[in-house]
Parts: C-alpha cells; structure tokens; sequence
C-alpha cells in the first residue's frame, strides 16, 4: 500500500483520525494510540514486501544500537563515530548499491528515516539531548504521517508535542487545521499535479529548427518542475495535516519557493526540512571544523566550500546517479557564487531596488528550472543522444 496514494490509505487515514479526534477531544494523550497507528500502517506499507521488511527491521536494530551505545556515552569520540556508522551505514549501503541497480538494505521511507535517527545521535554527543526513552524514539522514527517521505521533524520539537496534554479547544484547532491541509494537499497532489503530468511528455532532441527545438526542451523543464512541486507540496500537505490530527505540529516543507529572489533564498522556502537539516548538521559543523583548523584564508571561502560540500551531499542523499549528482554540484556553485556576490559593493547598493529584486527573482527562476532539468534526467538524456 502506497501512502498518500492507493484509496485504501485514505479510508484507513479517516478511520485512524476518528480514533485520534475521539482521544484528543476527550482530551487523552495520543503518544500510545499514535505508537500503534504508526506500527499499523508500517505493517502495511511492507506487507507484501517481505525483503523491504527486513531491511527495514535491520535498520531498526542498527539504529537502536547506536542509539543506545552514545547514549551510554555520549562524549566519546569512539562511541559517537561508531553509532554514527551503525546508523548511515544501511543508507550507504542503498545508495552505493542503488548506483549498480542492487539498491541492497533499501525500503521506503530509508533516506528520511535515516537523517532522523542520525539527527539524535548528533544531539545526544553534542548535548543537546540528555535523555530520550526508548518509546519516545521509536515513536518518533516511525511516525508514519511522515514515514515515506518527510517532512524531516526534530526529535525535541516532536517529544514535547508527543508528551502535551492539550485542552479540548486547543486540540480540536489542531484537527481542524490538519482536515484543511489534507484537504489542500489533495488538491495540489491529485488535481494540479496530476493535470501538469498528463502535460509532461519528456523527449529527446527533434528535428525541428534550434530555437523550435529549445523551446520544446524549456516547456518540458518548466512541466516537470511544476508537476514536482505540486506532487511533493501537496503529499507534504497531507503528511502535516495528518500529523496534525495525531497532535504532533510537523513543521511545514515548502514556502512559495517560486517567488524565490535569490538562490539562498529559494533553499529557505524549498523542502525546507531537508535543507536546514543539512545547514545545521552540516554546513554549520563543516564550517566550524574547517575554521577551527584554519583549512581556509577568508570566510568567504569556509562558507563556498560549505555551500558545496553540503549541496553534493544533497544529490547524493538522492541517489548516487549522473543527474542527482550534477543537480547538486549545480545548486552547490550557485550558493558559493551568491554568496560571493552578495558580499560586493553593487549588490549591497541595490539589493532593495525594485529593479533590481525583478531581474534577481527571474534569473532565480531560470537557474532553479534548469536545475530542475538537471534532476529529472532532461539534460543528461539531451548530452546522451536519448
């Protein structure tokens, strides 16, 4: 069963949420109802996948090792690399695999699940967590709203929603928000998405004259990024709104990304959860070692490589393929090269002209469609002949 797509995950979403609205307006902690839910439709996701079961239960066992060892010991050096394999090494191995067609230790939902469960032991070496039960960690990695695909929560954010009593109207705000987001989510992803789709007919090189041929190629780069976006907002819809209705406030995953005037500011509205996870986990820690260690003359150049560094490990969390791959060196020059332009004297003089802010906002745009491109495969097709 697929979430968010087969029609039996929507009538046992409704049946779930009735039992859910029952607990929260009789004003009920949901931690233990939403443990079961979540376990339920877990079970049902694999169930006719016995081998994606096992890799998922392996990870499980993996993670929970390494959980328990930093826990244990959570400022040695030795005890956070080790846990820290323990949990990436089932994404490596999918990923490294996925590239040779094996994709080995591979489930739905690993990439996300991964980056969760790497987050708390992260926060546990640096101190951040002190203590998390067991139930409240396997609460939080298989919540199944967001289980397949995001948005990537915080374990201390979801803890304490996990553990709020909250009052009758409190709760019945939260349920009548996320019937709303649901709602919306399935317009975005079934109606807008699904109507941009049967548009999006991708095609290598005609025999039409250049510019013919260009333009062609331009409208199938624009489908796709509008198909994406309206397909991945609208299931993130859907999973807040369903997190909603099982009193966890899952934080939203996109915000307007296409009136984006820059490029820093299009990562700031686009999956939003993947990319401040990657500015605080990486980017930030990249940053203070290589400051720490001086790898670097100026800022300038710490922040570039950050850019990059972080960017690439974007596309490779995607997939170890040409066009993952390029998608993030591309986004990665990008923010390297805004973040050097935006340290020059024209763009400080200008940046709040309106003149300005239109011609930014659409080479933004240009730059963000053919990203786009870069990720569907479109251009790596064209310099292949296909």
């Amino acid at each position: 069963m697929s979430f968010y797509a087969d029609p039996s995950f929507f009538v046992l979403l409704f049946v779930a949420v009735v039992g859910a609205a029952v607990l929260g307006l009789l004003e009920k902690p949901l931690k233990w109802y939403g443990l079961v839910a979540s376990l339920f439709f877990v079970a049902l996701l694999f169930m006719n996948d016995a081998a994606q079961f096992a890799c998922f239960v392996l990870f499980l066992a993996s993670s929970v090792a390494g959980c328990a060892l930093i826990m244990r010991t959570p400022k040695s050096k030795w005890s956070f690399r080790i846990a820290l394999a323990f949990t990436l090494y089932p994404l490596v191995v999918c990923k490294v695999s996925g590239a040779f067609d094996a994709s080995l230790l591979g489930f739905a939902g690993i990439s996300y699940l991964t980056f969760k469960a790497t987050q708390v032991v992260i926060e546990v070496h640096d101190g951040i967590i002190e203590r998390m039960s067991p139930s409240d960690w396997l609460c939080f990695i298989v919540f199944f709203p967001v289980f397949t695909s995001g948005p990537i929560d915080r374990s201390r954010r979801f803890v304490e929603d996990l553990h709020a009593t909250r009052s009758r109207d409190e709760y019945a705000g939260l349920l009548a928000r996320g019937i709303v987001l649901i709602a919306a989510g399935m317009v975005y992803k079934m109606v807008i998405a699904a109507y941009i789709f049967r548009l999006y007919d991708p095609h290598g090189w005609g025999n039409a004259g250049l510019g013919d041929e260009l333009w062609q190629q331009v409208i199938i780069a624009y489908q796709y990024g509008l198909y994406l976006f309206f397909d991945f907002a609208g299931y993130s819809l859907m999973a807040m709104g369903a997190s909603y209705c099982f009193g966890i406030r899952t934080p939203r995953n996109f915000r307007a990304p296409f009136l984006a005037v820059d490029i820093k500011d299009f990562w700031n509205r686009w999956h939003i959860t993947l990319s401040f996870w990657l500015r605080d986990f990486v980017f930030m820690r990249f940053s203070r070692f290589a400051l720490k260690h001086k790898l670097f003359k100026k800022r300038l150049r710490v922040a570039q490589c950050g850019f990059m560094v972080n960017m690439l490990l974007m596309g490779a969390w995607h997939g170890l393929s040409a066009n993952y791959l390029l998608y993030g060196l591309f986004h990665g020059v990008l923010l390297a090269a805004t973040e050097a332009f935006q340290k020059t004297k024209f763009y400080k003089a200008h940046k709040k002209e309106l003149w300005f802010r239109g011609v930014s906002w659409f080479v933004t745009m240009q730059a963000v469609f053919f990203g786009f491109a870069l990720f569907s495969g479109q251009i790596t097709r064209l310099a292949c002949g296909a």
